[in-house]
């Protein structure tokens, strides 16, 4: 390959990858031609894409960047998996797509400066909770107890609103009302 062509295609992965935050490499060879397929088609349903690496020149365009990490796993046969609303999104569907298919190899991924390696590290980062996911658990957090407090400041409120219905309610009727000793 010539090197204004090697430089074309750094420049192109700098261009399509240098603002992503967290991405996975996978390897996809072996994988026949329909599962092939039907795993792309799914993906990119699901805003997912996947693009082969040239390993040197995505190791070079990685470089001083979020995906700097993932030079270690770009080793062999290397396909680089990103988009959806996070990364791990990817690396859940990834996961799933990995019990179907027996040849679909995750290498690594990379999320917020944090490496994982292999597909232990993919898998664990595909148990983590999406940005979404997180930030309504912190809500139902400070919730919580708040409610806790409402709930506990109108309960007696509301039996003694309860008690002055009831003694209404029989003073309209004409009932008196006896003292409670």
């Amino acid at each position: 390959m010539s090197k204004p062509v090697k430089e074309l295609i750094t420049t192109d992965y700098k261009r399509r990858f240098g603002e992503l935050e967290g991405a996975v490499v996978i390897d996809i060879r072996g994988i026949d031609a329909n599962k092939n397929n039907a795993f792309r088609l799914d993906l990119q349903e699901k805003d997912i894409r996947i693009t082969v690496l040239k390993n040197t020149l995505a190791r070079e365009a990685f470089s001083s960047t979020s995906l700097d990490l993932l030079k270690q796993a770009i080793v062999g046969p290397s396909a680089l998996a990103y988009g959806a609303e996070s990364v791990v999104d990817v690396a859940r569907e990834l996961v799933s797509w990995a019990r179907k298919i027996s040849d679909l190899e995750l290498k690594g991924a990379v999320l917020d400066g944090e490496y994982f390696d292999g597909d232990a590290g993919v898998r664990k980062l595909s148990n983590f909770p999406t940005r979404e996911e997180a930030q309504a658990k912190v809500v139902q957090l400070i919730l919580s107890p708040a409610g806790n407090v409402v709930s506990a400041a109108t309960s007696p409120g509301s039996k003694l609103l309860g008690i002055v219905k009831e003694i209404r309610e029989r003073l309209e009727k004409g009932e008196t009302i006896a003292k409670a000793g």
